[in-house]
């Protein structure tokens, strides 16, 4: 078993530059894997720092962020998706406490101490990291797995409000942690994200569907159907995204998610009633010819809008598989197109990009309409995740990257376009016992 010392020793001397260009120097960049180096060796300092530099058994750990690609608001109603898990992430050196206790201190918020004797929902907790860590800890509990204690030091580079699932990557980076150090390692990727997934609907207090946690846990880019929930089929699409002549931005658009319950929960309200009005909970089970004869009536019961997310529904999952199936085609031409015709859907039908209840903050649309004259019919631009405010998503040629990007922060602020990658791998060990492992 390594201590902070010998896993230091381990991050200096390159035993670990494999594992970490894989994660974060996708584009073969030098400059990136030393700044991932410099940043791995900050979070086992800053651990040693606080619980000692012999803690036995010191690891680190990395719950990514993910980008959604295809299907948006497709997943509450058990349709298919398309994601990615994306190189920024959470990173956390941990080691076991012999304690009853869990200890994260995250840089830049306040320490959090979670007794393993008491696993149960918290009301006072609900929306805070706690609940997260207590709710990931009572599912393990509750599959039969013993649980024991452990301290971390953790950072972030996931975007606040960004669309890219920060929650998502905390769960993921946490069940990784009890994975390793309580389960031997048994719990695979796909059983992760079912566990943060209950985390956050049971104890965080959100009713989240499963495609963040998902995009996290199992990473690279994958094709998700949850015409059953409780055994989502996933499967990896393997597609080089760095060799397509484009590169995926994520543009802030510095409006605020607060606020915006009452807008995400419409969405899931209406397509939900026009399922009901079929005598079914879910879009995924009324055949998309019945939805169809019955608009006339749907219009009467359910309203306009409501039959136009519908509408969006069937589209976007339909184009999920699509975009996947072009993606393994290598037609990135086709890809391009159907993200186009996704991001014109989720304006028009679904209607995720501003909110009714503040007409004149409208960031999305107008930051939608400015990457469409920089892009010029090239690339593709769409809203990213839940919408309303946030953050939007630009396939960007990279002929274009520099006028697209000055383009974008010239309107919203330096800072505000960020370049990303796709990476391979989702929640991981990345080192352990001395060496890279990089293991999801």
């Amino acid at each position: 078993m390594s201590n902070c010392t010998q896993l230091l020793a381990a991050l200096r001397n390159g035993a670990c530059d494999p594992a970490l260009s894989a994660l974060y120097a996708l584009d073969g960049s030098a400059r990136r894997l030393d700044e991932a180096r410099e940043r791995a060796v900050r979070t086992v300092e800053a651990f040693s720092a606080r619980y000692g530099a012999d803690a036995q058994g010191a690891a680190l750990f990395s719950g990514p962020g993910r980008t959604e690609i295809g299907g948006n608001h497709t997943d509450h109603q058990h349709g298919r998706v398309l994601c990615g898990s994306v190189d920024l992430d959470m990173l956390a050196c941990a080691a076991p406490n012999g304690l009853d206790v869990v200890r994260i201190q995250s840089e830049g918020y306040p320490a959090l101490e979670i007794s393993l004797k008491d696993l149960s929902p918290k009301k006072g907790e609900e929306n805070t990291s706690a609940a997260l860590v207590r709710g990931v800890a009572a599912k393990i509990a509750e599959m039969g797995y013993a649980l024991s204690g452990f301290d971390a030091c953790a950072n972030s580079t996931v975007l606040s409000g960004s669309g890219l699932s920060s929650s998502a990557a905390y769960e993921t980076l946490v069940g990784n942690i009890f994975n390793h150090f309580c389960c031997d390692g048994r719990l695979d990727a796909v059983t992760i994200a079912k566990i943060g997934q209950y985390a956050e609907n049971v104890y965080f207090g959100k009713p989240c569907g499963l495609m963040d946690q998902m995009g996290s846990s199992v990473g690279a880019c994958v094709a998700i159907d949850f015409n059953d929930p409780a055994s989502p089929v996933v499967e990896r699409v393997d597609f080089d995204f760095s060799k397509s002549g484009h590169v995926l931005c994520i543009v802030d658009t510095c409006s605020s998610h607060g606020d915006l319950t009452d807008d995400y929960a419409d969405i899931t309200r209406e397509m939900g009633a026009v399922a009901a009005y079929f005598g079914k909970k879910v879009l995924r089970d009324v055949p998309q010819q019945h939805f169809r004869a019955a608009i006339p009536a749907l219009r009467k019961q359910c309203g306009d809008r409501a039959v136009l997310r519908a509408l969006h529904f069937y589209d976007d999952d339909r184009r999920a598989v699509q975009e996947a199936q072009a993606l393994k085609d290598g037609d990135f031409g086709r890809f391009l197109e159907l993200l186009n015709a996704s991001g014109l859907s989720s304006a028009l039908h679904l209607q995720n990009t501003w909110s009714t209840a503040d007409p004149r903050q409208q960031a999305i649309p107008l930051c939608l309409a400015m990457a469409r004259e920089l892009l010029d019919g090239t690339g593709a631009v769409r809203v990213h995740g839940g919408g309303f405010a946030g953050t939007i998503q630009a396939f960007v040629p990279e002929d274009r990257l520099a006028l697209f990007k000055s383009g974008m922060e010239a309107l919203l602020g330096q800072g505000k376009c960020h370049v990303l990658h796709i990476r391979p791998q989702g929640g991981c060990v990345v080192a352990a016992s001395s060496t890279s492992l990089a293991s999801g």
